[in-house]
């Protein structure tokens, strides 16, 4: 017993320890879930002050474009004082709008005019076609593009808009925005925020270390367009540290979160990133995650202070137990044995419960053969009194298809030809109901499915105006042809069609859609409506032979049933589903037909 004891007090020991690790993870997890929303926070903030930032500045080179100077200068590139006029305006235009700089550029990319023309610094005369935002501009009307000033030297983000001529693209207008005051904003409020451009390298950043240091390493191809680009001009970001070691999970999609270290694991941080369109840019906020595991610990420990009390009281109430069952051990002992007798009762209940569930479903069973067997014999009835009459019918028909076209009464001829087909279809369906009740040959041969949908169509297609419905089909393209016996497949088509017209209820809106699929050597033909559905626990039982969902008298319950057996002979089967927007779908799977080849096989 002293043996047994310690082992259940170390057992509390460790099941205490267990409680105190899953309260440790939950509580960071949950640290972590609030870390990461204020994150989030800062990320939308950052995004609007961005946008609000270019926004300000995104109509200004339309605008310029506009006014008569810059287009004189255009016009006259050689022309001292158009030059002289343009570069005053700009340089007023950059003074009171707030813009770094403006300046616009020739077809060819050079610089005409700028408002910086009195500085050393001027852009006057250089060229930058191989900037991206020029590039931009002259192909789409619009440039957008952060860089590295090739000659202030200073970072802007550069908005350039192509000036159009009834001959032509004149030109190009650019205005350099500063985003450095962002940069500041952060660096003075201690927020760890970056800005990396489409490449992964980090422009704008609340941290010093971060400027200019890609996200991740950077291939060779991604470093020589940078450098083609002159984008970091001066600056070797080929040689800079990645700020991760991988790319966080979610990123390639736009968004997600990563924990790093910054400085050799001086500072372990949590990141949240997300993408910035048009640019491809990536906003990245990242802040300490040492609280949140301080938080954690604390409720680890209280977790295992808790579960080491807990354990105590379990110890004290377990020593008062056994007291109990020494003093009580007869009446245990008894609840035992009436325990078992009822168990025992139990069973005995429950095994004749499922032999009466057995004798009843093999009563039904037997009701149902013999049902399938009179519906056999009156088939074969029904089959011996219509078969003659309709080949009657049809000698009479062809005389007088030959009466009319021996008449030379076209029309007429046209009406006969059509009955005579819709009485060879009568005989080919009450020839196939002499094989209901009986093992018979048929012959799966290649049959083009299209070509079954529209005469099934052509079969319904009385009924189906007089619901007031016109069921679509369709098809793009070609169907590869399916393993099938004709008059069955339109057997079963008919059968679908027939109960999706029945199911829209008279409802004015009604429709039923015919589409197939191509699913690998299968072929899905779809049978959709849009009426009331099928309910979820009849679903399985629509095609047992006699049930139906039809008011009494309106059907035997046998069409699904008869279908099911058809598609199983073809090798494929229908599957019943509810229809997106209300409604159900009826798909029928067929194998495709393979080299032309023929199949006898053994039919119900």
């Amino acid at each position: 017993m002293q043996k047994r004891n310690g082992r259940l007090t170390a057992l509390m020991l460790v099941a205490a320890l267990c409680a105190a690790g899953v309260v440790w993870l939950v509580a960071d997890r949950a640290a972590t879930v609030r870390l990461e929303a204020g994150l989030d926070q800062n990320l939308i903030v950052t995004r609007r002050a961005i946008e609000s930032e270019i926004e300000r500045f995104r109509y200004l080179p339309q605008v310029l474009g506009e006014d008569i100077r810059v287009r004189t200068l255009l016009s006259r590139p050689v022309d001292g004082n158009a030059a002289a006029a343009a570069n005053f305006y700009l340089e007023t235009v950059a003074r009171q709008s707030g813009a770094d700089e403006l300046y616009l550029l020739d077809g060819s990319g050079t610089t005409l005019a700028a408002s910086n023309h009195g500085r050393p610094s001027s852009f006057v005369g250089i060229n930058y076609a191989f900037r991206p935002y020029f590039r931009d501009a002259m192909r789409t009307g619009e440039g957008r593009y952060f860089a590295i000033g090739v000659t202030s030297g200073r970072p802007g983000y550069f908005l350039a808009t192509r000036l159009q001529a009834p001959g032509g693209p004149l030109g190009v207008v650019v205005a350099k925005v500063n985003l450095e005051p962002l940069e500041q904003a952060w660096q003075d409020a201690g927020a760890l925020i970056a800005i990396a451009d489409r490449h992964g390298v980090i422009f704008l950043s609340g941290n010093p270390d971060w400027k200019y240091r890609p996200v991740t390493r950077l291939d060779a191809e991604v470093l020589a367009r940078i450098a083609s680009e002159r984008t970091y001009d001066g600056i070797d970001i080929g040689a800079a540290l990645p700020l991760l070691d991988r790319m966080p999970e979610g990123l390639e999609r736009g968004r997600g979160s990563h924990g790093f270290s910054e400085r050799d694991g001086a500072l372990p941080l949590r990141a949240r990133f997300r993408a910035v369109e048009p640019d491809g840019w990536m906003l990245v906020a990242a802040a300490d995650s040492r609280p949140a595991r301080s938080v954690a610990g604390f409720w680890a420990l209280v977790a295992g202070l808790l579960g080491l009390l807990a354990a105590g009281a379990v110890r004290y109430l377990q020593q008062r137990r056994v007291l109990y069952q020494l003093r009580e051990r007869q009446t245990v002992m008894l609840e035992q044995m009436v325990g078992e007798r009822t168990r025992e009762l139990a069973r005995e209940i429950e095994i004749r419960r499922r032999t009466e569930a057995d004798l009843r479903a093999a009563q039904e069973g037997l009701i149902h053969s013999e049902k399938m067997a009179a519906l056999g014999r009156m088939s074969a009835a029904i089959v011996h009194e219509v078969s003659q009459p309709l080949a009657a019918l049809e000698t009479t028909l062809a005389s007088a298809e030959a009466l009319a076209v021996k008449a030379g009464v076209g029309p007429v001829s046209d009406r006969v030809v059509a009955a005579r087909a819709l009485i060879r279809r009568m005989q080919r369906t009450v020839k196939h109901l002499k094989t209901f009740g009986r093992k018979d040959a048929s012959q799966l041969t290649r049959v083009d499915v299209d070509e079954a949908i529209r005469n099934a169509l052509g079969v319904i297609n009385a009924r189906a105006q007089t619901a007031g419905v016109n069921p679509g089909f369709d098809p793009a393209g070609l169907a590869p042809p399916v393993l099938a016996v004709p008059v069955k497949l339109e057997q079963v088509l008919i059968n679908l069609i027939a109960n999706a017209l029945d199911a829209l209820g008279g409802r004015a809106d009604g429709e039923v859609t015919i589409t197939r699929t191509v699913r690998g050597d299968r072929l899905d033909v779809a049978v959709r409506d849009n009426g009331s559905g099928i309910a979820p626990e009849l679903r399985d039982r629509i095609s047992e032979p006699f049930f139906t969902t039809k008011i009494s008298g309106e059907g035997l319950g046998l069409g699904l049933s008869i279908s099911g057996a058809i598609m199983a002979e073809f090798g494929g089967g229908i599957v019943f589903a509810e229809a997106r927007g209300g409604g159900t779908v009826a798909t029928m799977t067929i194998p495709i037909a393979v080299d032309g080849a023929v199949w006898p096989v053994a039919a119900e």
